[in-house]
């Protein structure tokens, strides 16, 4: 090549720049950076160095109590451990909290944060959910459970109602995803029921967010499921697992539990994850607002 090593390998990150998929088709250019001893592989495989997630969020859940008696005290509070991403649950005062979808929004840029998700009821007044949350440039609405079933049949039936619910959702330019929790991680009738939802989900109408805490409490591998299913989980979120007595399991302030959050994220990263939002649901010798706190500072000092 009659090139310096430097300049070669500005040369190759610049194709890369101009469009990476390209780049790796030419197999005899590919074959030839691969292969340069400067350029490591994982320069082409892996996420990023210095893998960072400037706009991680949180779901409300985690701080159900505190939103319930203020909820936009509690957002304020949020805002200012530094979470910029807010994604929601449908309670007692709805996903907006009393405030109506136009007037939440306008809070939420009010404090520098953004709406991004919600979980809902996806079988109840669907349809105009779906245009609130588009009309204030939300990117899904998510089904946060349905139980253990009786039938590997009952999973099935899930995922054709997971495919008209985001029929509906990609109507009003928004996305439908699923969030998992340990249940559909354990076989039933010699299959797995997240495996019968995701394949029986249209990739182009039904993402998943997958909750890693639950993952990893069915003894299932978060990045195995990553890597079986690219580009499906889009969301997922961060909630830490400390082991009880009995063999038992519950969520604890994050970075203190078992889960290595680093190897997970960056994984997820490289495989379709987006989006990241700090969970907490049991809280042992912490409030939940100083919980979220932590979670925040945790987040910014590992992403």
């Amino acid at each position: 090549f009659f090139l310096s090593r430097n300049i070669f390998q500005f040369y190759i990150i610049y194709l890369m720049s101009i469009n990476r998929r390209d780049f790796l088709r030419g197999s005899s250019l590919a074959a030839i950076g691969l292969s340069v001893p400067f350029l490591s592989k994982s320069r082409f495989l892996d996420a990023p160095a210095g893998f960072k997630i400037p706009n991680f969020g949180i779901q409300l859940w985690t701080v159900k109590e505190n939103m319930m008696a203020d909820a936009k005290g509690t957002l304020a509070k949020l805002a200012s451990f530094g979470y910029k991403q807010i994604e929601s649950y449908e309670g007692p005062q709805g996903m907006f909290w009393g405030m109506g979808h136009k007037g939440f929004k306008t809070y939420m840029d009010d404090l520098g944060m953004k709406i991004v998700s919600s979980h809902c009821d996806n079988l109840t007044d669907f349809d105009r959910k779906s245009e609130q949350a588009a009309a204030i440039g939300m990117q899904y609405l998510i089904c946060p459970h349905k139980g253990t079933q009786k039938s590997i049949d009952n999973y099935k039936a899930f995922a054709d109602e997971f495919n008209a619910s985001g029929k509906i959702a990609k109507k009003h330019g928004i996305k439908f995803a699923y969030h998992n929790h340990d249940y559909s991680f354990i076989p039933m009738d010699g299959q797995m029921p997240q495996d019968v939802m995701m394949q029986g989900t249209d990739p182009s109408l039904v993402d998943f967010e997958m909750d890693i805490y639950w993952v990893n409490a069915a003894n299932e591998d978060p990045i195995a499921w990553l890597k079986k299913y690219p580009n499906r989980f889009k969301l997922c979120h961060v909630k830490d697992l400390v082991k009880t007595a009995n063999n038992g399991h519950e969520s604890c302030v994050l970075g203190t539990g078992t889960i290595d959050f680093k190897k997970v994220l960056k994984a997820g990263a490289k495989y379709g994850l987006e989006t990241f939002f700090v969970e907490q649901e049991e809280f042992t010798g912490t409030s939940p607002i100083d919980a979220a706190g932590l979670g925040a500072k945790y987040m910014q000092k590992n992403f």
